[in-house]
């Protein structure tokens, strides 16, 4: 049976075997070729290269004769018409400056090849980016190169069909209940401990923390609304490139949310913001606290607990652990955490839903009758 969609069947005589078009008939039915390669991979970058010199012999395109970078240029031009945020622009930059551009810039655009894109990944992956990483960059290139040949300046997108890296999917690392007791109890000792106390109580994440002003934080409610987040982005300035701070939206729209305080958390805040001096909850020198201090004043305090291995973000995923370990049903979680969907809340937390899932079942077993006699089975 052949892949769908790709015209690859495996043979009987442990062959694999690739059709593709090479022509056609006066009638206009097509004219079949083949190829053969002892390994799938094998035969799939023959079609590729196959598939596309015919296209390329029976199509036209508009009239572009500039590079890759030329064409980078355009399409950065569009995108900053867009509502595109500033983090996200300043991603799309420094993978396209460092990886894209250095490797493929002054190639033709209309002269790329499919096996120009698989040769760009082999380099990637054999300059020590992690497979994860390669993915990122080969998906922005495949959006530029996908803008241009829906603008007809390439014949077909070269990035269709070129094999990525497996990404194995990483281990999350959660604190045991024994843990995080000690980090509280550490964390309540000191003077910077209060975001270590949210992030385990509401799975807010650092920059949200980070940019909450006591005007997001109803008391009377007892309601915390997330507004917006702070962010260290890259920028390009005279060919140098800096950091600066921004302020802005939540990583996606359902991040605005409403996360409802427990009712221990409400009576620290209400105590915390009879002495504040500032309007940030987590400040420093009455000002905001940017992530990467945070991130320091979290390493001192848990090497105070004695944890390893264990990053800010780590909080966030133990919340999550601890509210399903309660039995809450995972759409009021997704939406407390600001997933885009329930779907992505049970792809990262998968692994939390097993064992609570094992416990489940470890209850249901306490059901079973111990003078049950089992005959002949």
């Amino acid at each position: 049976m052949a892949r769908k969609g790709e015209n690859i069947y495996f043979r009987k005589d442990g062959r694999w075997e690739g059709r593709y078009i090479k022509g056609k008939k006066s009638d206009g039915r097509p004219v079949f070729g083949y190829v053969y390669g002892k390994k799938y991979g094998e035969v799939k970058s023959k079609l590729l290269s196959l598939k596309y010199r015919y296209c390329s012999q029976n199509s036209e395109t508009n009239n572009f004769q500039g590079t890759l970078n030329d064409w980078v240029l355009n399409w950065f031009e569009d995108i900053a018409k867009s509502n595109i945020k500033r983090s996200t622009y300043s991603y799309y930059q420094g993978l396209i400056q460092h990886h894209i551009l250095p490797l493929l810039g002054q190639i033709k655009l209309n002269q790329i090849k499919p096996s120009d894109m698989q040769q760009f990944i082999d380099t990637l992956l054999k300059k020590g980016l992690r497979p994860n990483t390669v993915r990122g960059v080969f998906n922005l290139l495949n959006r530029i190169l996908k803008k241009a040949a829906d603008n007809r300046f390439l014949i077909i997108n070269p990035c269709k069909d070129v094999i990525l890296p497996k990404v194995e999917k990483p281990k999350i690392r959660i604190l045991t209940m024994a843990e995080q007791q000690k980090l509280e109890y550490t964390a309540a000792q000191d003077k910077d401990g209060l975001i270590v106390i949210l992030a385990l109580y509401t799975g807010m994440r650092i920059g949200e923390l980070c940019a909450l002003k006591w005007s997001d934080v109803d008391l009377q409610e007892g309601i915390i609304h997330v507004r917006q987040t702070i962010q260290r982005i890259q920028c390009m300035q005279l060919g140098k490139s800096k950091t600066e701070i921004i302020f802005d939206n939540p990583k996606s729209n359902s991040s605005i949310r409403m996360i409802p305080l427990p009712l221990n958390i409400h009576k620290l805040l209400s105590k915390v913001k009879d002495n504040a001096e500032s309007e940030y909850v987590i400040p420093c020198n009455n000002r905001f606290s940017e992530p990467r201090i945070v991130n320091y004043r979290f390493r001192r305090i848990i090497e105070k607990a004695g944890i390893e291995n264990v990053h800010f973000h780590a909080l966030r995923h133990t919340f999550a652990t601890r509210f399903m370990e309660l039995g809450i049903d995972v759409t009021t979680l997704s939406r407390i955490l600001g997933h885009s969907s329930v779907k992505m809340t049970l792809d990262v937390y998968t692994d939390s839903l097993i064992e609570h899932k094992k416990y489940a079942m470890y209850k249901l077993d306490t059901l079973w009758t111990e003078n049950l006699q089992l005959q002949n089975w």
